[in-house]
């Protein structure tokens, strides 16, 4: 898929999400994902905060802050990924996203995943990375990449925390680090013998005549 089919995939996508009244946090601003639709790495959040909500972009508060900061570390730029998130809105008060917000914006999730197609998808603390490895514990699974049905997965502790902790943020910084070896080939991609727990509407479904399982996980 072209550069300029991508853009018009997502930008009618964003449009369909826009005119569903129906959808959960219809009070907030829509933040739709934002940045390079040919990329290799796609981050994945949560949900937006009170500035991402102010300005209708994803991750530009303290949160993008340090998340450019380290994005520079790797000598990448924030044009060179795409930065997106789970739930569509804000939360009110930035409480924690509910798990039927979730479900509600998880179909959109997949399609803009699906329009990307990135090599890599970094999820960015324990929610975004719950809809790929079920009810994985971050300190168990950070820093690791996982091959997911052809998608390979690398979960990092969320910005937030590590603005909150000295050990999370030394923890973010060298996962991050992880990033460009992932999309290199350097670092060893496992294999999860299991993923557990998925809420229904995120459960993979059964794979057809030997083809690959295909869903929020559909790979290249």
């Amino acid at each position: 898929m072209d550069t300029a089919t991508k853009r018009a995939k997502l930008k009618r996508l964003k449009a369909e999400i826009d005119a569903r009244k129906d959808l959960p946090l219809t009070e907030g601003n829509l933040v739709f994902g934002e940045g390079n639709p040919d990329c290799d790495v796609m981050f994945i959040g949560e949900a937006p905060g009170a500035e991402e909500d102010r300005c209708k972009v994803p991750f530009v508060g303290a949160c993008g802050e340090l998340l450019d900061e380290h994005l520079e570390k790797i000598d990448w730029k924030r044009s060179d990924v795409y930065i997106s998130n789970i739930v569509k809105r804000r939360p009110p008060e930035n409480r924690r996203p509910r798990r039927g917000e979730i479900e509600a914006y998880r179909p959109y999730l997949t399609r803009e995943i699906e329009i990307i197609n990135p090599k890599v998808v970094v999820t960015l603390g324990r929610f975004s990375t719950n809809c790929f490895l079920g009810d994985a514990k971050m300190k168990c699974v950070h820093g690791r990449a996982f091959n997911i049905d052809g998608r390979i997965i690398l979960p990092v502790y969320h910005p937030g925390a590590a603005l909150r902790s000295t050990e999370i943020r030394n923890l973010f910084q060298a996962d991050m680090e992880k990033v460009p070896k992932v999309v290199n080939g350097e670092l060893k991609v496992e294999i999860p013998k299991a993923v557990t727990n998925l809420p229904s509407s995120m459960a993979r479904p059964k794979a057809k005549k030997g083809g690959a399982i295909r869903a929020l996980l559909s790979g290249r």
